[in-house]
């Protein structure tokens, strides 16, 4: 191949330079005692001291906690929620509060049938049995640093406890990452990262709570032409500031000159999306986002992007020493809403200060 062709083949890496500006499929859910018809809502009492940010209440035997119920606004200490299930959901659920500081309250396993009253407690308060106090994490939100000389974003998402994985490329020469949660906190990340620069993965610690791990897909293999969506925050300081999701379909298992990392996919990714979750339509990880052909170069060639395969980037755990989930992807697809509104709890705007 001529010196020529190799440049004109070069990828636009998508490290910004513009500055700062749900549910999947269920696992199936422990027997429960016969649904009774709520005739009056059930009642979620905030008990922990301090307003709720996010409201979440699951069936219980699920994996995630899917979307924020408080859509109106934080719920203050002592007041209560008004919350009525389906009959078809059952009677025992998950139910969670998340703080103004970050903490959580959960309560498991709850038997909304018999006791139609659910109070959340934290750590410093007197919890009953049966509810799960979260401590308080200890770590204090961050500032962006608004005179840094150049700062550029990228994407990364929660693959373990306080573990977020994301491109190499996205925190390359940092000398200060941050991290801006789902629930809008800045956590500052730990060093040193865990990179590998051949695939273009690394994996950061960020105390602080910054999100629930997203579990990776464990079979079926992927094909091609199975659906993908891509969410990340592409453009940040042009576009909005919130994720953006973008569907797509896996076009060719392998890369750029038939690497076998990466898969080509349609769905359309931008400077900024970098380190992103690629999922499948179960909400489950099968890649990462990280480049796209530069259209700029390459003449009459558009909409060619790529991310690290799932398993790849599960090797890369491995090395590291993080423990990660995963899920076979099995039964009916979800919608692209709902397979974003599980990236959603898990992603997170990365802030590169130097």
């Amino acid at each position: 191949m001529s010196q020529t062709l190799r440049v004109a083949l070069a990828l636009a890496w998508l490290l910004p330079v513009l500055g700062p500006s749900p549910a999947p499929a269920q696992a199936p859910a422990p027997a429960q005692a016969p649904s009774q018809a709520q005739d009056a809502p059930v009642r979620i009492i905030n008990r922990t001291g301090q307003p709720a940010t996010a409201l979440h209440a699951v069936r219980s035997g699920r994996t995630d906690w899917g979307s924020n119920l408080l859509n109106r606004g934080p719920l203050p200490n002592n007041a209560g929620f008004p919350m009525r299930p389906s009959a078809a959901a059952g009677c025992r659920f998950d139910v969670r509060l998340v703080l103004a500081d970050g903490r959580e309250a959960v309560a498991r396993d709850q038997d909304i049938c018999t006791t139609p009253r659910v109070e959340l407690y934290t750590a410093t308060a007197a919890a009953p049995p049966g509810i799960m106090a979260t401590p308080t994490p200890g770590v204090a939100q961050a500032r962006p640093n608004t005179q840094a000389r150049r700062v550029s974003t990228g994407t990364g998402f929660v693959v373990a406890p306080d573990r977020v994985l994301t491109n190499q490329h996205v925190v390359d020469g940092c000398d200060r990452i941050l991290a801006r949660t789902p629930d809008g906190r800045w956590l500052a990340a730990v060093p040193p990262a865990q990179v590998d620069r051949a695939l273009d993965l690394s994996i950061l610690t960020i105390p602080g709570n910054p999100g629930p791990a997203l579990a990776f897909r464990d079979g079926p293999a992927v094909r091609r032409g199975e659906s993908v969506v891509a969410y990340g925050f592409p453009l940040s300081g042009l576009l909005s500031t919130d994720p953006k999701l973008t569907r797509g379909e896996i076009n060719a298992l392998g890369g750029i000159r038939n690497d076998q990392n990466n898969f080509q996919i349609s769905a359309e990714v931008q400077p900024g999306n970098s380190g992103g979750p690629l999922l499948d339509m179960q909400g489950h990880v099968v890649g990462v986002v990280v480049a796209k052909l530069d259209s700029r170069r390459v003449q009459n060639v558009d909409n060619v992007n790529f991310a690290v395969k799932g398993d790849a980037a599960q090797t890369f755990l491995r090395r590291a020493g993080a423990t990660f989930r995963t899920a076979p992807s099995r039964g009916a697809d979800l919608s692209a809403a709902d397979v974003g509104d599980i990236a959603n709890r898990s992603t997170l705007l990365l802030r590169c200060e130097r």
